[in-house]
This record gives C-alpha cells, sequence and structure tokens, in this order.
C-alpha cells in the first residue's frame, strides 16, 4: 500500500486473494483520458468494489506518460472523495524499463509481459521486474504463452500455455499473479471464443496465486463465470467500454448536428461506460 496522504493508492495483492478465496473476480478497467477515469471511479465508488485501472504502453503515450497518469489518478481520488481500493496497474509493460518507469512515478502494480521471448527469456525478464517492484510495495502480474487478437495496434497469434510453463515462471520468479494464455483474444472475438477451462483449473489447483484472464470483452456470461469457478480473480475488459463510449458519441453527434463543445461530446458516452461497468461488476459478482 501506497500513502499518499489523506488518501491511498494499493497493489492488487490483497483484492486478488479475496477474491480467489471467495470465488469472485475484480475488474481490471482500461483508462484511456480523464474521463473514462474520472467514470470507472465514480461508477465503482457507487457500487462499493475495488478497481484495478489498467494502462497500457500506448495509452500511457497517448496520455502523456507515467507521472501525468499518476498525478491525474491520485488527484481524482482525492477530489472525487474516493474510499474503495484503487489499484493503478500497467498493462502489458514490454519491458523492465517500462515498468520500473511506471513503479517509480507511483503505480503500485505492473504486469511484465515479456511471453514473446523464450520461457528462460520471459522467466529472467519478470524475476528482474519482481525484484524491483517488491521492495517497493508493488504487485507483478507476468503472462505464459501468447494472448492473441490486437492491442495497441500490436497483433499477434494465440499460444495456449502448458501447466509446466506457469509452474516454472511462478516458482523462479514470486510473481504475484499469472495471466496464461488459454484462448482468450485481445479485441472483439471472431466466432465462439474458445476457453481451456479443464488447464485452467489444473493451473489453479497447482499455483497459489490468482489467475488472470485478458480478452475479457465479448466472453459469453456462463464462460466468464466459469471461468472465475476455475480460479480467474482479475479479468480485463477494455474493448467493450470502448466500444460502449463510441456508439454513444455516434448516435449524440447524430442527433445533434450542432454540438461543438468537448466536454458535451465526450460526456456523450458517460452514461454507456457506466452501465457497462454496472453490468461486469454484477457478472464478476465483485465484492469488498
Amino acid at each position: 500500500m501506497i500513502n499518499l496522504g489523506d488518501y491511498m493508492l494499493v497493489n492488487f495483492n490483497e483484492m486478488l486473494a479475496k477474491a480467489k478465496k471467495e470465488h469472485f473476480a475484480v475488474p481490471h478497467f482500461n483508462i484511456n483520458n480523464l474521463e473514462w477515469t474520472k467514470y470507472i471511479l465514480e461508477k465503482c465508488q457507487e457500487l462499493e468494489v475495488p478497481v484495478i485501472l489498467g494502462v497500457s504502453e500506448g495509452a500511457a503515450k497517448y496520455m502523456g506518460g507515467f507521472d501525468v497518469i499518476a498525478g491525474m489518478v491520485k488527484g481524482l481520488i482525492k477530489d472525487l472523495n474516493i474510499t474503495i481500493p484503487v489499484c493503478l496497474h500497467v498493462d502489458h509493460g514490454q519491458s523492465f524499463e517500462t515498468c520500473q518507469k511506471a513503479i517509480d512515478a507511483g503505480f503500485t502494480s505492473v504486469m511484465i509481459d515479456a511471453s514473446k521471448h523464450e520461457l528462460s527469456e520471459n522467466i529472467e525478464i519478470t524475476k528482474k521486474v519482481v525484484d524491483y517492484a517488491h521492495v517497493r510495495g508493488v504487485s507483478v502480474e507476468a503472462e505464459v504463452g501468447h494472448i492473441g487478437g490486437t492491442e495497441d495496434n500490436i497483433t499477434g497469434s494465440a499460444t495456449n500455455a502448458t501447466l509446466s510453463e506457469c509452474v516454472e515462471l511462478w516458482e523462479y520468479t514470486g510473481i504475484d499473479a499469472l495471466a496464461p494464455a488459454l484462448g482468450s483474444v485481445h479485441g472483439f472475438y471472431k466466432g465462439e471464443p474458445n476457453l481451456d477451462f479443464e488447464r485452467m483449473a489444473e493451473i489453479n489447483e497447482t499455483l497459489s496465486i490468482p489467475l488472470v484472464l485478458h480478452g475479457g470483452s465479448g466472453i459469453p456470461d456462463d464462460k466468464i463465470r466459469r471461468a472465475i469457478e476455475c480460479g480467474t480473480s482479475k479479468i480485463n475488459v477494455n474493448t467493450e467500454l470502448q466500444a460502449a463510449w463510441t456508439n454513444a458519441l455516434r448516435q449524440f453527434l447524430n442527433e445533434d448536428k450542432e454540438a461543438y463543445d468537448p466536454r458535451k461530446v465526450i460526456g456523450s458516452g458517460e452514461k454507456a461506460i457506466k452501465d457497462k461497468i454496472e453490468e461486469k461488476v454484477r457478472l464478476f459478482g465483485t465484492k469488498q
């Protein structure tokens, strides 16, 4: 936990441990600007649930950098009187240097995604991040296998993780959560998602740490519930929020051809995002 004066950000360890024990999932919602961050914090405060704010490298660059984002989130928590647990998390950090910059800026959690490398190199990079993060009270998520789809204009094919890879990565690095690639993809699915629940359950029974499901947008509700039963304690959602906001914005601009105030234009998607957040929180069974 990082003390920020009259308010606090936390790492995800306590919230995910509770989720794993009580069989629910904590939502990870990606943020893209001030408005999205504000909407997510307000809605999760209203629902009285913990939340993980995810920031991809692309989003960090778009918003001005990790220092800008950390300052914005801290300011919103203070000025909006947010009292729920909030974790500020790097999503798919591609290098030790990226994670280091975020930690130094005040992020309380990082994902080091070295899954594009051979397992031995993945372990080496991940362990370096863990060593830097843990002494600073920062939680670390890692990935093994390859989650397919497109994120931040980076497209990759999917390769499912094996139990032995998961065990080796966990034992040699001391990570706090693991995202094993088991059939989910980033972006919208083309056809029915094919998740390997049998292996997911096997990994959960073998490892003591929480599991993470990336590509949570578009997975049918029954499969989300089954993933939670199989040990998934953190579910990442981004695409569905983006789509909900964009659809509401299009409708607003079609109905008001003379609109020009950016506050009204951007704000036209607020209800759609908040409705989608509540839908996901209810589905995940999230609680304090």
